[in-house]
């Protein structure tokens, strides 16, 4: 077991949503409402901030752009106006101070320029030091098919096995251009096949990359191993990140993470675990729409 244990957890939330546009233009992505098991409505980014908190972190970094700094601290760190609290159900109040404790736990850090998701991480350096930490996405919701929330069992991986974790997921041939995308051996027999060591890690490759490089044995036909959304990283991710952006080494004319953990795979190590959960993508119209209703009905089964 791991002697170094994850506290923190980092959540890029400083993208300008392009793809939910016209309602980014009202409303930050990370701020659409979705219903939890008990229905009731919060912004996304709580859902994820509370997903980190499941897994034993202490404090959450939520990186996002300069002029957006004052909106995430109201909501995370400011109690309501008196008119608002005094309309407020018991219930309601209850949970307005439960939000109070969250808050404490948070830090808003900022991304000056949106370079990227590598560079949004990169952005988080000074603030997580030379300890690990728990990454997810900013428009990411998650489900557990097991006991442990999605977050518990990274963390937990991560401190059995005492390398960065990245978490996969099985993902059908049509979507793979969408995702980053793993290739590698199971650790494990095939009746317990959950971690893999990683043989390579590509950004959105072409279905005829990923049956050429991308196949793991085990796996149906045109079914790949995609990024779950969900990571537990070395502090040495970092050191990768700056040589990157200090050499203008781009994708796509941004900064990505993806060849940082290829690169941290090579130089220190890293597996990849199959989460036994769900996560929802609420970042394109569609899934969005989708998740209101699945995210819902998962955790309300799962009761």
């Amino acid at each position: 077991m791991s002697n170094k244990k994850v506290r923190k957890a980092v959540i890029p939330a400083a993208g300008f949503g392009t793809r939910m546009y016209p309602a980014t233009k009202a409303l930050k992505k990370e701020l659409f409402p979705i219903i939890d098991k008990d229905g009731r409505a919060k912004p996304i980014i709580l859902a994820i901030v509370e997903e980190a908190i499941s897994g034993g972190i202490e404090e959450v970094g939520i990186v996002v752009q300069e002029c957006d700094r004052n909106l995430f601290h109201d909501l995370l760190k400011s109690p309501p106006k008196a008119e608002l609290w005094n309309k407020l159900s018991a219930e309601n109040k209850e949970y307005s101070e439960y939000l109070q404790t969250i808050g404490d736990r948070i830090t808003i850090l900022t991304q000056t320029e949106q370079e990227g998701f590598g560079h949004a991480v990169f952005c988080s350096r000074e603030w997580v030091g030379d300890q690990p930490f728990l990454l997810l996405l900013g428009d990411h919701v998650y489900t557990s098919k097991s006991e442990s929330s999605c977050a518990a069992q990274m963390v937990d991986i991560y401190q059995q096995q005492e390398t960065s974790v990245i978490g996969i997921t099985v993902m059908n041939a049509d979507v793979i251009h969408k995702a980053g995308c793993v290739g590698g051996k199971w650790q494990t027999e095939q009746s317990e096949q959950s971690t893999l060591e990683i043989a390579q890690i590509y950004e959105k490759p072409t279905i005829e990359y990923a049956r050429k490089h991308l196949t793991v044995s085990g796996m149906a036909n045109d079914q790949f191993l995609g990024v779950f959304g969900m990571y537990v990283l070395e502090s040495d991710i970092f050191e990768l990140l700056d040589l990157e952006i200090k050499n203008n080494q781009r994708f796509k004319g941004e900064f990505q993470l993806t060849t940082c953990l290829d690169k941290l795979r090579q130089q220190n190590g890293a597996i990849a675990y199959l989460v036994q959960g769900q996560y929802y993508d609420t970042g394109m119209p569609k899934f969005y729409r989708q998740t209101m209703i699945d995210f819902y009905n998962k955790q309300s089964n799962s009761q």
